[in-house]
């Protein structure tokens, strides 16, 4: 028997439902993108999604703040979590819900982390660290977000 390890921004337990919980009969819009595990591969996707985005006015005014959370998001599954190995995909589901905003969902196929082993990036030496800042932007950027499977998973949701 598998047990799943869900944690919040920071790492504490996280409620078992999922806010991007994509079978609703309320989306708007379901996309589902894949991606090998390089780095150029995820602007190409980001503008695509973003695309997509702003034509079904979901998240109007807030594009921005979606925009840079996903490139955060896909680059940490692409460097972090594939390490960069091509043949490996990252997967990547964007929705629109009526009711709850955007949903956006990113997958690796690494072994996960621990999201509370992750270091402050405003404090100590680690404001003049030259990384770091990916989770902790997504952080301030997206209404909601929570790790799942074992820190392979991040859901996101902008309202």
């Amino acid at each position: 028997m598998t047990s799943e390890r869900n944690t919040d921004q920071q790492g504490k337990p996280a409620e078992s439902a999922s806010p991007c919980n994509f079978d609703s009969d309320k989306l708007i819009m379901k996309l589902k993108v894949s991606l090998s595990a390089e780095r150029k591969a995820v602007d190409p996707v980001v503008r695509n999604v973003m695309e997509i985005v702003r034509d079904m006015q979901c998240a109007i005014g807030k594009e921005d703040d979606i925009e840079l959370a996903l490139t955060e998001a896909l680059a940490n599954a692409v460097v972090h979590g594939a390490k960069e190995d091509p043949s490996k995909i990252v997967e990547c589901i964007v929705a629109c819900d009526e009711q709850r905003g955007m949903l956006i969902m990113v997958r690796d196929p690494g072994p996960g982390f621990d999201p509370a082993s992750i270091p402050d990036p405003c404090t100590g030496n680690n404001i003049y660290s030259s990384h770091g800042r990916g989770i902790f932007l997504i952080n301030q950027l997206m209404d909601e977000v929570k790790f799942h499977k074992n820190g392979t998973e991040i859901h996101m949701v902008k309202r």
